[in-house]
C-alpha cells in the first residue's frame, strides 16, 4: 500500500474503506463504550480512509457515565504489539492515546526511537477522562515530557492539560499561545492547544510551530454527546498526517470532522455520548 497515493471516494465510509491510503499505529487504551480510545481511533482513521492498527496500552470498563474499572497492559506487551505491527505492516503515522504509566510511556517511546524515527507521531496527553477519573498518574508526567514530547510531530492538549503540563493558568486566547509556545520548548514541532474548556459561544484552537500560530474558530455546540472528541480529533490529525497532508490542513480537516460528528450525533447513553465517527468527509489528498 502506497502511503502517498491519492484515494478518490464518496462521502460514504464504506466507500472510503475500499481506497485505504496511510498506515496509521494507534497506542491507547480500550473504551468498552466505544465511545473514545482504541474505538473512536479506529473508526476515525477508517472514516479518512486510513488503515489503522493498535497497540493496546489498558482496557477501561466504561460507559456515557464514567470509568468504572481500569487494568494496565504490561509495558513488554505493549511493545511487542508495536514492533509486530511495525515489522509487518509498516507505519506512515503514529497516534498515542491513553498511557497508564510510566514504564508503558518509556517502552513506547523506546520502540518509536527505534523503529519510527521520522515518522510523524501524534501525542494526546490523555489525563482525565469525561467523568474526572485519572488516566494518567502524576508520578508519569516526567516520563511523558522526558522521553515522549520530544519525538512529537504535533501534541494535542486541552486546557487542564496544558495547565498540568505547564504550570500555567490559561483563561484566554493570549495565555493559550503564551502555554503553546511553553510547550514547545519540550520538543514537539507544533502544539495544538484546544479551547474547548474556555466560555463563550466559539471554540477557539490554537495551533503553534516555532515559525507560526494559527487560530482556528468553530461555533460551540449545545450537546453532551463529546466523549471521545480528543481522541477522535488526534487520530484525525494521524490519518492526514500517513496520507502526506501538511498539518495545518490535517488540523482544519479533523476539526471539520469533530464538529460534524458532535452535530449529527446518535445522542446514545445517560452520559456524555459518542460521536457520529459514520459521517462522510471529503478525501485528502497528497
Amino acid at each position: 500500500m502506497s502511503p502517498r497515493r491519492s484515494a478518490q471516494w464518496g462521502p460514504d465510509p464504506v466507500a472510503a474503506a475500499n481506497h485505504l491510503n496511510g498506515r496509521v499505529l494507534i497506542v491507547a487504551g480500550s473504551d468498552s463504550g466505544g465511545g473514545a480510545g482504541i474505538q473512536a481511533d479506529v473508526k476515525t482513521t477508517l472514516a479518512f480512509g486510513a488503515y489503522g492498527m493498535t497497540a493496546v496500552t489498558a482496557l477501561t470498563a466504561q460507559n456515557t457515565e464514567g470509568v468504572f474499572g481500569i487494568q494496565a497492559i504490561s509495558p513488554a506487551f505493549v511493545r511487542q504489539q508495536m514492533e509486530l505491527c511495525i515489522s509487518d505492516i509498516g507505519i506512515d503515522a503514529v497516534k498515542t492515546g491513553m498511557l497508564p504509566n510510566e514504564a508503558v510511556i518509556g517502552a513506547v517511546a523506546d520502540v518509536l526511537q527505534r523503529h519510527a524515527r521520522g515518522v510523524p507521531l501524534v501525542v494526546d496527553p490523555v489525563m482525565v477522562a469525561k467523568g474526572g477519573t485519572e488516566l494518567l498518574p502524576q508520578s508519569a508526567m516526567a516520563e511523558l515530557k522526558r522521553s515522549l514530547l520530544p519525538l512529537a510531530a504535533v501534541l494535542t492538549p486541552n486546557l487542564p492539560e496544558a495547565e498540568a503540563l505547564t504550570g500555567l493558568r490559561l483563561r484566554g486566547i493570549e495565555d493559550m499561545r503564551a502555554a503553546a509556545e511553553l510547550l514547545l520548548t519540550l520538543g514537539p514541532s507544533a502544539i495544538l492547544l484546544k479551547g474547548g474548556h474556555l466560555p463563550g459561544n466559539t471554540v477557539t484552537d490554537v495551533l503553534v510551530t516555532l515559525n507560526q500560530c494559527d487560530v482556528f474558530e468553530t461555533p460551540r455546540l449545545n450537546s453532551t454527546s463529546t466523549h471521545g472528541t480528543g481522541c477522535t480529533l488526534a487520530s484525525a490529525i494521524a490519518a492526514g498526517l500517513a496520507r502526506g497532508v501538511p498539518m495545518k490542513e490535517a488540523v482544519r480537516r479533523a476539526r471539520e470532522f469533530v464538529y460534524q460528528a458532535i452535530r449529527t450525533a446518535p445522542g446514545l447513553g445517560k452520559g456524555h455520548g459518542p460521536l457520529n465517527h459514520a459521517i462522510g468527509v471529503k478525501p485528502f489528498t497528497g
